[in-house]
């Protein structure tokens, strides 16, 4: 029962966009994605530049190197939205992450302008929370939980205390899972030289069901996918399910458990995360 779904990206890596110079490198720190973002990294008055900027590195960008890029644009309640929808239109980026997703309309709305491109809906709002679901079932191609700007929103605290994130967190990662989507992606964490809190994060968002993290450094990058990659003791249960299963479908026994259908799709999950 192997899947030929790709596996969905552990780490999305941002660069502003008015930083090319720094595209390659972000591609080179291990990211599974690099997110060119065209909103917070960006003042308004840069706002031009750094369309031009993506738009003449997607001219030249190999094929891969293309296909490991998503750029965030400006939300859909800005002055920016349509001309950000025009150039990632004209340069052929494959993905974009919509800022403040808070309907189904603005998803469509922006696959609309760019057909054939995915749409990863940030989740960042109080109103985005309680719309999660419509958003989830429009065709967003993942979720992701901007949790500053959701905290920002509620004139919350989470500097030392997280827990109020807990609803949202939970609301995503439901939506997530009923409308077919890949685990959700979990927020920044903005303390660049903490590894512990990052990891600690980390290890918050996956209680929830969350597969994925931003970062905003490439010193984060390793450390994701190193907590995420299974051991070695669960990577040899895995094959051995796999293995039992194989030999007797549906009827297997492995170390005095039934391998039923959870079973094996969770064996199958747990290789699938062992890569670099």
């Amino acid at each position: 029962m192997k899947s030929d779904a790709p596996t969905p990206a552990r780490t999305y890596l941002f660069v502003p966009g008015t930083r090319p110079e720094r595209f390659g490198k972000a591609l080179a720190s291990g990211a599974d994605m690099v997110v060119l973002d065209l909103e917070d990294a960006v003042a308004a008055d840069d706002k031009a530049t750094a369309r031009s900027a993506i738009g003449t590195w997607f001219a030249s960008a190999s094929t891969e190197a293309r296909s490991r890029i998503v750029v965030r644009i400006n939300d859909a309640g800005s002055t920016w939205f349509g001309d950000d929808l025009s150039a990632m239109r004209d340069a052929g980026v494959p993905s974009v992450l919509l800022p403040k997703a808070e309907s189904a309309d603005q998803i469509a709305a922006t696959q609309t302008a760019l057909p054939g491109a995915t749409v990863l809906a940030l989740i960042e709002s109080a109103r985005g929370v309680a719309q999660v679901d419509s958003v989830a079932s429009a065709g967003a191609s993942r979720l992701v939980f901007g949790t500053l700007d959701f905290a920002l929103d509620l004139d919350m605290d989470i500097g030392t205390d997280a827990s109020g994130l807990a609803y949202a967190a939970s609301r995503i990662a439901i939506a997530s899972r009923v409308a077919g989507l890949p685990a959700p992606v979990a927020g920044v964490t903005p303390q660049l030289d903490d590894e512990a809190r990052l990891l600690a994060d980390l290890i918050e968002a996956r209680r929830f069901g969350f597969g994925a993290k931003l970062c905003i450094h490439p010193k984060q990058v390793q450390p994701i996918h190193t907590a995420l990659r299974p051991d070695a003791k669960a990577l040899d249960w895995a094959r051995r399910v796999l293995v039992a299963d194989a030999a007797s479908p549906g009827a297997a026994r492995l170390d005095g458990r039934m391998v039923d259908r959870p079973v094996v799709l969770q064996a199958q999950r747990t290789l699938a995360m062992a890569r670099d």
